[in-house]
């Protein structure tokens, strides 16, 4: 199938990827927009993962106040150079995620932060529930793992389901921004303040 100039700049509109890449793309899926863009996604979030353990030591410190004015939000989000630091995607991205840690409040940043000792307390909350619910013992194990991606998809910021697009999580939207910028970004700290709240 002959790949046009208007099939490359349509793909290049919804992604954001470059040329070849969306030209490559649709060759490989026969023109197909919906797999070309999976199969630029799942191309992009392998490119992340190569960068992910290089420095990101530039970035930005966005804001974000709740209509209200009752939540604030303040977030470091991190970067390799200051040119991708400067960019209006990559500040609307710590923008929006500063938005969602107001809106869902999460706890940590990463499954890796949230301490042993949370994680045996909250087995041990699940492993009761099955049992009182009645589970055979020899599914009990299968269920807490189940019930504790769903404590870490609530609790852990990366693993949360995006507010603005609920088919992806926090952590594969950074990661199609790596692979767009081609950079390594990292979401370093976050503080959530509410009116009247203890700290």
């Amino acid at each position: 199938m002959e790949i046009t100039a208007a099939m490359v700049k349509e793909l290049r509109q919804k992604t954001g990827a470059g040329v070849m890449d969306c030209k490559n793309a649709l060759s490989e899926t026969d023109g197909n927009t919906e797999d070309a863009i999976r199969w630029l996604r799942e191309k992009g979030i392998k490119a992340s993962e190569r960068r992910a353990d290089r420095t990101a030591s530039e970035g930005v410190v966005a804001s974000y106040i709740h209509a209200g004015n009752k939540v604030g939000v303040l977030l470091e989000l991190n970067c390799e150079s200051d040119f991708v630091a400067r960019n209006e995607e990559f500040q609307r991205l710590a923008k929006d995620i500063a938005m969602q840690v107001a809106a869902t409040n999460p706890r940590y940043i990463n499954k890796e932060d949230v301490p042993e000792e949370v994680i045996e307390r909250e087995k041990s909350i699940l492993r009761n529930q099955a049992i009182n619910e009645g589970k055979p013992e020899k599914i009990v194990e299968k269920i807490v793992e189940g019930r504790l991606s769903r404590f870490y998809s609530e609790n852990c910021l990366i693993e949360q389901p995006f507010i603005r697009d609920d088919h992806q999580t926090v952590g594969q939207l950074v990661k199609e921004k790596i692979a767009k910028f081609g950079e390594n970004i990292v979401v370093r700290r976050f503080t959530r303040y509410r009116l009247g709240q203890e700290t």
